[in-house]
């Protein structure tokens, strides 16, 4: 395929930041544009390795801004979007959801909607030198609930949100697919199990365990600890995107997971062992740091995700283990935390 016009949106958040200079390299006739609302979650040094790359380019904006996705459309002739670009913490989610309908709902209808009229005439008929664009939806086993002690999520398992945030990315979801089935329109959508690995915001929970231990504070862990989820390193989920993008059937999802079920516990306790060995303290185990605390609302019990489709279809397979994937990520929070 020649020159393709990416947009890629919130690209300066975990996942994005690693997708962009993986992308780029992966493809280096490509232009692509990354839109960012810079929200809390956004971190723009998590781009450095981008400076001065003639083939990229950051706009600071809002995805519910219509008139500035209209102009983007226009202006830099997209012909594919990458969307990421979502509020994603559940805990947030809970005690203000309504950022996440607007983000997350509006946020994705209006790409939609805007991308829809920037390649199409009319339903099933795209403009000539349109024809081969996509939008690729990035979603989350969260919109499935929750899973009892035995099954997987699999992409034909219904659909049961349990919070705010899971509400609004299933919404978001149905909107893509509808997207598809009314107007012909190119996209796909993958939902991927919790992602780990360099650059992840602070709040989430490998972070706040290694840094919480490193500055010898608390470790919370909500309920006990028994909340099982399916563990993804971050960079194999970047190049599962990478082949939906380019191979998916339009229309399709497919599930990425990494087939690496851990309860929080277990986390904890791999993070805590592997420093106890890299940064020992003078006496004692970071263990000792360990904190039992009220449980979230609607905390759901159990993520886990069958790859099989992903896997047979187009070849995917996650390259690290979680025992690999987590020493890798210890070590980028250690010299990040500058220990």
């Amino acid at each position: 395929m020649s020159q393709r016009n990416v947009l890629v949106t919130g690209g300066a958040g975990f996942i994005g930041s690693n997708f962009l200079p993986y992308f780029l390299e992966s493809h280096p006739d490509y232009h692509v544009i990354n839109l960012d609302k810079l929200t809390y979650a956004g971190n723009i040094e998590n781009l450095q390795e981008l400076n001065g790359h003639s083939k990229y380019e950051f706009v600071e904006g809002d995805i519910c801004n219509r008139e500035l996705v209209e102009k983007l459309f226009a202006e830099k002739k997209i012909d594919g979007v990458v969307h990421f670009a979502a509020e994603s913490h559940v805990d947030n989610s809970i005690n203000g959801p309504a950022e996440f309908i607007n983000t997350n709902i509006v946020g994705t209808f209006t790409l939609l909607d805007v991308a829809r009229k920037s390649w199409m005439n009319s339903p099933n008929e795209y403009k000539s030198n349109f024809k081969h664009s996509i939008f690729h939806h990035i979603s989350t086993d969260e919109v499935y609930g929750t899973l009892g002690e035995e099954g997987l999520f699999r992409e034909t398992t219904a659909y049961a949100p349990n919070s705010p945030y899971s509400a609004s990315k299933a919404s978001s979801d149905f909107i893509v697919r509808s997207y598809f089935h009314t107007y012909g329109m190119n996209v796909v959508t993958t939902n991927c199990s919790n992602n780990y690995g360099p650059k992840q915001h602070d709040e989430k929970l490998i972070p706040t365990v290694i840094r919480k231990a490193l500055f010898h504070e608390n470790i919370p862990i909500y309920g006990d600890g028994k909340n099982v989820r399916d563990w993804l390193y971050v960079l194999d989920h970047c190049k599962g995107i990478d082949l939906v993008f380019h191979e998916g059937q339009p229309g399709g999802t497919y599930n990425i997971g990494g087939k690496n079920e851990r309860t929080n516990l277990e986390i904890v306790d791999a993070i805590l062992t592997s420093l106890d060995e890299l940064k020992p303290l003078n006496s004692g185990s970071y263990k000792q740091f360990i904190t039992f605390v009220k449980d979230r609302p609607g905390h759901d019990k159990r993520y886990a995700i069958d790859a099989t489709k992903i896997e047979s279809s187009l070849g995917w397979k996650a390259d690290e283990t979680f025992d690999s994937g987590i020493k890798k990520t210890i070590e980028w929070y250690l010299k990040a935390y500058k220990q």
